[in-house]
């Protein structure tokens, strides 16, 4: 290794134990629940309060700040993952912009749906009736949804880009040859448990849209999403929400963009400047290295997990995994590692444990060593 690429990694490194300082829980905790809720950290709660003051001492003149803050969080959300900024929706959650979306969709698309999938992204399209084929998530995922678009009359793919019970991880590069083999396949995917975990282009892919909570691995805390579209998709739907925001002052029922329409009312300036700062933040680690990090916490936990024995066969037989994983284990597990302050979450048949960038190998190897002393 040269020295100049080996002070490059230290550099990285002590930037990396610079940021872990931003997060006070890990003075008590072993944070490994991301896929729950991501943390707040202190320069974000700075920039809250430094807002909330604004409100405090200056009242409406506040409001007079909030379109362009709303302005810049949409292009930067944009710019984020390389979405023409007019293609960008903000909305409260993932679960509002879909359901919003879904009353203006042809009743008649034939829908294929993921088993166990999260809920806000299947329920909608059951609840509506629309006709739909369910394939298991397992180790031949891919070739699930290939042979159900081929033989099953498939007109629209929903589905988690990361799966929020095990963490199968949908390739990225399989729907992009998926979308080019079936150019009229309308591709929708929740990237909640997705987005923020690595570089991701939205513009290159094969996604016509994605939506996403932002309280997760983007940090944004809670009340804050968006939903961005390719060219063009709009046609396929007749969204009846609308509402002043909307529209604006001048702005008539006719020349109302189609994001706008999931726009009825005002945003929130706190939470959505709250997703403009994090994903700065983001943005000054560098999502490369966030990638890196990421992928590097992956490799190490599945086979640190897999060798006692706690993963699934789907999981442990794929390629690429994301860095949630739900290992075997009960009540009795959960609050072993409770006592030893580890916060994650029991879900589905396991215990479900999520690692982001600000967790490291040490995290893992605690997990582990909990673990053995209890076999």
């Amino acid at each position: 290794m040269s020295t100049k690429i080996s002070q490059n990694l230290n550099i990285s490194l002590i930037q990396m134990l610079k940021i872990v300082k931003q997060f006070p829980i890990f003075g008590q905790y072993t944070y490994v629940n991301t896929a729950a809720s991501g943390l707040m950290y202190d320069d974000l709660l700075d920039w809250r309060q430094e807002h909330d003051l604004d409100f405090l001492i200056g009242g409406s003149n506040l409001k007079l700040k909030a379109h362009k803050m709303i302005g810049d969080t949409r292009e930067t959300v944009g710019r984020f993952f390389s979405c023409k900024t007019e293609n960008v929706a903000l909305v409260p959650n993932f679960s509002i912009g879909l359901n919003m979306l879904l009353e203006g969709f042809d009743r008649q698309h034939r829908v294929l749906l993921l088993e166990g999938d999260y809920p806000s992204l299947n329920w909608p399209f059951e609840s509506r009736g629309f006709p739909i084929v369910k394939i298991p998530v397992d180790a031949n995922l891919e070739d699930h949804i290939l042979q159900a678009v081929k033989n099953d009359g498939i007109t629209v793919v929903a589905l988690s880009i990361v799966q929020w019970l095990n963490g199968i991880k949908v390739d990225l590069e399989f729907l992009k040859g998926l979308k080019e083999q079936f150019p009229e396949l309308i591709i929708i995917a929740d990237g909640t448990q997705f987005c923020g975990t690595e570089s991701f282009d939205f513009g290159a892919s094969g996604i016509d849209i994605m939506g996403a909570s932002a309280y997760k691995w983007l940090l944004g805390g809670y009340g804050n999403g968006f939903f961005m579209f390719k060219e063009d998709i709009e046609q396929h739907f007749a969204v009846k929400t609308i509402g002043f925001n909307s529209s604006g002052l001048n702005a008539k029922d006719n020349e109302i963009p189609f994001v706008k329409l999931l726009e009825p009312g005002h945003l929130d300036t706190y939470n959505f400047g709250s997703l403009k700062f994090s994903l700065d933040f983001l943005d000054r680690i560098g999502m490369d290295q966030i990638t890196a990090q990421l992928q590097r916490l992956s490799i190490l936990a599945k086979a640190e997990f897999s060798k006692l024995g706690l993963l699934e066969e789907a999981v442990i037989s794929r390629k690429a995994h994301s860095t949630i994983f739900n290992l075997k284990g009960d009540e009795k597990l959960l609050q072993q590692l409770a006592q030893e302050d580890v916060i994650c979450s029991l879900r589905g048949d396991g215990i479900r444990v999520s690692f982001h960038f600000y967790n490291t190998e040490k995290d893992i190897h605690k997990i582990v060593k909990i673990i053995r002393a209890m076999a």
